[in-house]
């Protein structure tokens, strides 16, 4: 379908605190400008300019609706549900950039966002709070189970079945379309894997053609789609195969929010509209049992991995360090008389490396647990990287440092050590897993990224132009 037949059109609008938010991986803060209107990247670029109108060669930048009454009015002209709802996110706008130029929080009796760990405290509880307050997401309920709406919330990859219930049955659902933000593709693309892949059959189309069906069906059935491209839609997957199933949908792989665990930006991963998800392995299916660990003084390890060999960065630690060092406790395989947890509790550092992807569990764990995380990953894109300072509470080293490991994490001051250690420990509460949610969770957190990507777009309808 060519362009101007599309009822609507999507416009990337600067005007907010969020690909700015966005860190690029390895970069400090500091590489982020701030701006009148918000913080951005060097690097940010519009998306929008390949899906314009005809006649129109770059992005267009407009000034929000500002309604003036409850009846959606301003100077005797009614306004749509879309208008308004771009109307309520332009005041949250301003809201939080009011709050990111005091920097101030203010007392709530849940939590109060503070220390070095946020990038800007203020602003993000400014941003949380109106994310409480306005954001509707509405599920489509088309498709069944187990590929549509359903995924294993067991294993290594639960956090995708945990978080498409959480979705379903959240205060933030609406059953109105019109009055939602934000728009819900319920594809597993673990129960793809499951149910659909054919073992031993190393074709994609099969896979990639659920995601096509079922988008060109909500296309043709409902007005959304096509009203913003897929802009203010949403899909959410821990498994591996995500990016490329996606990329089966053109408008979902380049304009829609992608929350993948897999947040490879290699291979496609948009840090200014995609959302990184932390992968997190609960063996119980909940967190009894994995949270907390010891004070710094009594952890005699100075650094601990245990895992498989899958791909090329565990095969270069392997080979550095394996039977090295005393200190440097980096195992394929524990022995049955180690309990792994308890490696994480009696170490100071523990070792985050990629394996055939760059998620990994072990950096949460790290964090349950009191033990500061080593990042080893090339290409990723760190969870609310948006909000969070990661270089206050983990270690970034380069895969091309592994052989400088040892003289890498002794050479960080008790002091600072101790710092990471205490800020790892206020911050897990971000990567925590409740049933059901708690406010600042994980949940809510993810949530959260989603939001300050919507509120970085305006949808407008072409016949208002």
């Amino acid at each position: 379908m060519e362009l101007q037949n599309k009822l609507v059109y999507f416009v990337v609008v600067p005007l907010i605190l969020v690909s700015g938010f966005v860190a690029i991986v390895n970069q400090k803060p500091s590489n982020w400008f701030w701006t009148s209107s918000g913080v951005y990247s060097s690097n940010y670029k519009s998306s929008a300019a390949a899906h314009l109108p005809p006649g129109r060669s770059e992005a267009v930048v407009e000034q929000e609706p500002v309604l003036e009454n409850e009846e959606g009015q301003t100077g005797g002209k009614k306004h749509s549900n879309l208008e308004q709802l771009e109307a309520g996110l332009a005041q949250s706008r301003s809201a939080i950039k009011e709050a990111r130029h005091k920097n101030e929080t203010f007392d709530d009796p849940d939590y109060v966002p503070r220390g070095p760990m946020y990038l800007n405290p203020g602003a993000f509880q400014r941003s949380y709070l109106e994310m409480e307050k306005k954001f509707k997401i509405y599920v489509y309920e088309d498709g069944e189970p187990p590929v549509f709406h359903y995924s294993s919330m067991e294993g290594i990859l639960g956090i995708e079945g945990i978080l498409i219930n959480h979705i379903e049955i959240s205060k933030f659902r609406t059953k109105n379309p019109e009055k939602a933000h934000v728009y819900f593709l319920p594809i597993s693309v673990l129960s793809i894997a499951h149910y659909v892949y054919l073992r031993h059959n190393r074709a994609w189309t099969p896979l990639q053609n659920v995601a096509l069906d079922y988008v060109n069906h909500i296309a043709g059935k409902y007005p959304y789609w096509n009203r913003s491209l897929g802009h203010d839609h949403f899909m959410l997957a821990c498994h591996d195969w995500a990016p490329t199933i996606s990329h089966a949908v053109p408008y979902l792989y380049k304009n829609s929010i992608r929350v993948l665990c897999n947040a490879n930006t290699s291979e496609g991963f948009n840090l200014s509209k995609d959302v990184s998800l932390p992968e997190i392995y609960l063996p119980g299916g909940n967190m009894d049992g994995l949270i907390g660990g010891p004070p710094p003084s009594k952890r005699s390890i100075l650094v601990f991995y245990s895992g498989g060999i899958h791909g090329y960065i565990r095969e270069i630690l392997m080979k550095e360090w394996k039977n090295k060092d005393p200190d440097v406790q980096i195992h394929e395989y524990l022995p049955e008389s180690m309990s792994y947890y308890d490696m994480f509790r009696k170490s100071r550092y523990c070792i985050c490396p990629s394996g055939w992807e760059v998620a990994s569990p072990r950096m949460v764990e790290g964090l349950y647990t009191g033990c500061v995380p080593v990042l080893l990953k090339d290409h990723y894109a760190k969870p609310f990287s948006d909000v969070l300072d990661w270089s206050t509470f983990s270690v970034d080293v380069a895969v091309k440092d592994i052989p400088n490991l040892k003289k890498i994490l002794t050479a960080i001051p008790q002091e600072q050590y101790i710092k990471m250690q205490r800020a790892g420990i206020l911050v897990r509460r971000h990567f925590e897993v409740n049933i059901p949610p708690k406010r600042y969770d994980v949940f809510h957190m993810i949530l959260h990224s989603i939001w300050l990507r919507r509120l970085n777009i305006q949808v407008r309808d072409i016949n208002e132009i």
